[in-house]
């Protein structure tokens, strides 16, 4: 019996369905609070009003026009940078690895500098595919020098990999914004990660994307828990670890990708949201990756609600709000012998 129970005395089943509970009850409200909290604020029977309606109402364009397209965008975010952390953390089996190590943040930092720079292009519809193009190659050139021969193991060749492209693209984005100040002007608004002002098409232009990634995600799930035995084990268990490998970079690239493109870096995310899984539900991957769909997005919600309160009349982004939840959480999660 102890080894069905979790470390609150209930047995796993009925603790991950209280946690999926609890989880889903916070996210409903969190949507409700989204729809409802900004420069005007609506009552909970105009939010329902606005969006059922759906007419000319001041309420409905509210909602329609301002609040649920930035509401949908950060679900689509929180959960594809949830699920990109789990599957990071997975695949270097490094508990501190974040998404970004693969130089996705950075691929597509320099693909948008280089799009305000040479084709003028201004807009988030613009250049969400520059930043698309721009991670999935950077992420591409990572797992190429990744598999060069090396005596340290395959999945530390791939951190040391992304730290050093990290760092070249990193330099090169900040030589092309230091001679360019209209360039910088516009990249700055969209580097620091933010939910507000991306356009009412953007989390439609993501969601194939986003949901392509999670299905590879879901595909790779038991191999991963294969993968976190050892090379050696998991090849005995008949895990195909290229086939897995790349899949999982895949599901990287296009999650952690889509969600930078069109939201900027927004950091700890992918970082904290696994440990905190872990904690409440255990270490299961498949578990983890269908849990990180629900807890993803309650931290950026969170983060996004949290920025338009303590601001009034302005707003912080997300990716401030983020950084201040996430780097005590995370300190606190380390200090805690068990996470690691």
């Amino acid at each position: 019996m102890a080894k069905t129970r979790g470390s609150a005395g209930l047995p796993r089943g009925a603790r991950m369905a209280c946690v999926a509970s609890v989880g889903l009850l916070m996210l409903c409200l969190l949507v409700v609070l989204s729809l409802a909290i900004g420069s005007k604020n609506l009552s909970a029977t105009e939010v329902f009003h606005g969006l059922f309606a759906h007419d000319n109402s001041r309420e409905s364009l509210i909602v329609w026009q301002l609040r649920f397209p930035r509401t949908t965008l950060a679900l689509l975010v929180g959960a594809s940078l949830g699920v990109a952390g789990v599957l990071m953390q997975a695949l270097t089996r490094n508990p501190l690895a974040d998404p970004g190590i693969l130089g996705v943040n950075s691929g597509a930092s320099l693909s948008v500098v280089l799009a305000l720079t040479f084709f003028g292009v201004s807009s988030a519809s613009g250049y969400i595919w520059f930043a698309l193009i721009g991670s999935a190659l950077a992420s591409c050139f990572v797992y190429v020098l990744s598999l060069q021969r090396s005596r340290i193991t395959e999945h530390s060749r791939l951190v040391l990999a992304g730290t050093a492209l990290s760092a070249t693209l990193g330099a090169c984005t900040g030589i092309i914004t230091m001679f360019n100040t209209d360039t910088f002007n516009s990249y700055r608004f969209w580097v620091i990660g933010s939910l507000a002002d991306r356009g009412e098409q953007i989390p439609g232009q993501i969601l194939p994307l986003v949901l392509l990634g999670l299905i590879l995600a879901f595909i790779t799930g038991p191999a991963l828990n294969s993968l976190a035995l050892g090379d050696e084990q998991a090849k005995a268990l008949g895990t195909k670890m290229g086939l897995v490998r790349v899949l999982t970079l895949l599901a990287i690239t296009l999650l952690c990708g889509s969600a930078t493109a069109a939201a900027g870096p927004i950091g700890f995310v992918g970082l904290v949201v696994p440990h905190v899984l872990r904690l409440l539900i255990g270490i299961n991957q498949r578990t983890l990756l269908l849990f990180s769909v629900i807890f993803g997005p309650l931290l950026v919600l969170s983060a996004d609600i949290l920025g338009r309160v303590v601001a009034r009349p302005g707003e912080l982004e997300v990716g401030i709000v983020t950084a201040f939840i996430g780097a005590p959480v995370l300190l606190g999660l380390l200090l805690r012998k068990r996470v690691l």
